[in-house]
């Protein structure tokens, strides 16, 4: 089946808004309401005007550490060569690795800022994370950018599979939705799931990189590798090694406060 999608959703004079970045602003926006309204986020114990400050951290965590990550792990030669293209972000090209350790640099300047509990605070986060996800997979997938391997020769991959416009030879699968589906709607719904069940801080955070660890690992042997890059190990790709990292880190959280004990976010 052929695909296209206009990735520029209108302009205005020169100015071209494009669908990625208006996926970038939703998920912010509802990031937004969400740190002010929802019970895990009050938990905080954080006035109004340090809940914005936050959220700007954040912003600007994703975005700087996203595209920085995507720099450094995954095509740092090209931005040297091409130092402009740094900037060019409505081209795509972020981590969600780096953008992942942007916000976590981000939290652990405001915990101490505030003197409120690191993990509390990546609780709340995590909790709405993945919508974030949800929609900035689906901004890759408008983009026909970070698409799936060649499909097999079965009736089902064939029935699942899009020719994107920067191959139309191919029928490649559509990873991004795959991602979009399993990192965004499923992980949300484990992790609020999780959060009215526990009182615990931090689970959410090790439940949270635990299954996006095992998600992104599975999604990728359907996801075309960075060319730049290639295989790891001759199978496995840059990201699956990230997403691993991920699932050890959230699996020794949670190891920790089982050992430890810990209750819920409180001021310190």
């Amino acid at each position: 089946m052929p695909w296209y999608f206009n990735p520029i959703l209108f302009n205005i004079g020169p100015l071209a808004v494009h669908w990625y970045g208006l996926m970038y602003s939703l998920g912010f926006l509802i990031g937004y309401f969400w740190l002010h309204n929802s019970k895990i986020a009050k938990k905080m114990n954080l006035s109004e005007t340090q809940i914005d400050n936050m959220l700007i951290v954040i912003i600007l965590g994703v975005l700087l550490g996203g595209r920085l990550g995507y720099i450094l792990f995954y095509n740092l030669p090209y931005y040297f060569q091409n130092p402009l293209k740094i900037l060019a972000v409505w081209e795509g090209g972020m981590s969600f690795h780096g953008g992942l350790l942007g916000v976590c640099l981000g939290l652990w300047i405001m915990s101490k800022k505030y003197k409120v509990k690191l993990l509390g605070m990546s609780d709340a986060v995590t909790a709405i994370a993945p919508i974030g996800l949800l929609l900035g997979r689906l901004g890759n997938f408008i983009n026909g950018e970070l698409y799936g391997r060649i499909a097999g020769s079965s009736a089902l991959a064939q029935k699942i599979c899009l020719h994107f416009p920067n191959d139309p030879g191919n029928c490649r699968y559509p990873s991004q939705l795959f991602e979009s589906f399993f990192e965004g709607l499923v992980l949300f719904m484990i992790v609020y799931f999780v959060s009215k069940k526990t009182k615990r801080t931090g689970v959410v955070t090790g439940i949270f990189l635990i299954f996006y660890g095992i998600f992104r690992f599975a999604i990728e042997f359907t996801r075309e590798p960075d060319v730049q890059i290639g295989y790891i190990l001759k199978y496995f790709t840059e990201g699956q090694i990230l997403s691993l990292a991920m699932v050890v880190a959230g699996a020794l959280l949670l190891f920790m406060l089982k050992k430890k004990g810990n209750g819920p976010v409180a001021k310190e």
